[in-house]
């Protein structure tokens, strides 16, 4: 399988200069050896020259600009359509992948039948630890596993797209990521677009098996910035009004699968032991609480305003088929 397997790294900002030279590393230092590494720059022409210059004599790094709209998801389409591999594995660029990181993949791709392979992201604090407050059932919000996912190597709706590896086949078939959901620079910290991928994949391969192995690890950057409650909020309002968008190509029954039991089961358990702590004097147990309803209601506000949006604008996004030159163009949702 080290032959057959890309990896892809979206960047788009100096600022994370030193993150991005840390992953790149991190693939370099795999158990099994990639056939490649991509690191796609987002309409940036200054990192463009820095990053060529900087792996101009390194085997197996290649750097390329993004040939699409700006957005991670055209990004990642420009990596898909440039790759060789018939796995492609997409790592975020400030994050470090631990060694066995793609052999846990290429086991996971030995079963034919499947087509992606998700794995468990944990959160490296700036700060160096977690804030008290910050709850672990919310660790989406600064893009980690959670608590209440399911353990293990299981069967999933979604992989999260920081940290998964998914068969070329499943870009033939589904054409790639969607343009106009995902994130794009500086503006609100959307996300989703591979959620809605996946679903859209699974539609058009109803026997595709889609994994979550937690073996497969990495460890994402989480800055100081995102360590405060008004990200929190902003990112978990954020959320909403990307449901609202996934929901509109898929259909809310596929689109809020997952959340309905996370919110009915994760969410309430994970207020009670947040009361409970509070009583037994644990730091921070009142305010864990607080802030998942806060989060709740927050991503319930994002889906309603969302969901009007999208009705009355008439909200389009665009699914790439790969190999073209946009990056960005095909189909058009609506």
């Amino acid at each position: 399988m080290s032959a057959e397997l890309s990896v892809v790294i979206c960047v788009y900002t100096e600022d994370r200069w030193e993150d991005i030279l840390a992953a790149v590393a991190s693939v370099r230092a795999q158990s099994l050896t990639a056939l490649e590494t991509l690191l796609v720059v987002d309409h940036n022409t200054v990192l463009l020259d820095r990053l060529t210059k900087e792996y101009k004599e390194t085997e197996g790094v290649r750097v390329l600009a993004n040939a699409g709209p700006r957005g991670l998801s055209a990004g990642r389409n420009t990596g898909i359509a440039a790759s060789r591999g018939a796995v492609i594995a997409f790592l975020d660029d400030d994050a470090v992948a631990e060694r066995d990181w793609l052999r846990r993949f290429a086991e996971g791709f030995e079963d034919p039948d499947v087509l992606a392979v998700g794995g468990r992201t944990l959160p490296a604090w700036d700060s160096g630890r977690r804030p008290v407050w910050f709850p672990e059932e919310f660790d989406w919000v600064v893009g980690c596993m959670y608590k209440g996912h399911p353990a293990g190597r299981v069967r999933v709706r979604n992989v999260l797209g920081g940290n998964a590896a998914f068969r070329r086949a499943a870009f033939e078939v589904a054409g790639g990521f969607a343009t106009g959901i995902g994130r794009d620079g500086d503006k609100r910290p959307l996300g989703c677009e591979e959620t809605e991928f996946c679903i859209r994949l699974t539609r058009a391969r109803p026997d595709a098996v889609l994994l979550m192995d937690d073996r497969a690890v990495i460890h994402h950057r989480v800055p100081a910035a995102r360590e405060r409650f008004p990200y929190f909020r902003s990112r978990s309002y954020a959320e909403g009004l990307s449901k609202a968008l996934v929901s509109r190509s898929v259909g809310s029954g596929k689109g809020l699968e997952s959340e309905r039991r996370y919110t009915t089961r994760v969410l309430p358990a994970g207020v009670v032991r947040g009361l409970r702590d509070a009583v037994l004097g644990r730091p921070g147990g009142a305010a864990r609480a607080g802030a998942i309803v806060t989060g709740v209601f927050a991503a319930a506000g994002g889906y309603v305003i969302g969901s009007v949006r999208a009705r009355r604008a008439g909200a389009t996004f665009s699914v790439a088929e790969i190999g073209d030159d946009t990056g960005g163009e095909g189909a058009r949702h609506e």
